[in-house]
């Protein structure tokens, strides 16, 4: 079987933590930032979990990560 190619957008997006859950950054934080508030620029700096329902489909993007 020859190797799956990895999604290079993928890549580049998603991390997997010690525990194997998939790490992604928030959307909304790249421009337009006037308008949003300080707390809420705040809390789009953070890491979270991605949801269970695309676990799959991203893992199938970055098989080797």
């Amino acid at each position: 079987m020859p190797k799956i190619k990895t999604h290079s957008g993928a890549k580049k997006r998603f991390k997997f933590s010690k525990t194997g859950k998939i790490i992604r950054a928030h959307a909304n934080k790249s421009h337009i930032l006037n308008k949003k508030t300080t707390k809420r620029k705040r809390g789009l700096r953070q890491t979270v979990a991605t949801d269970k329902t695309n676990v799959f489909q991203i893992k199938r993007l970055i098989p080797y990560k």
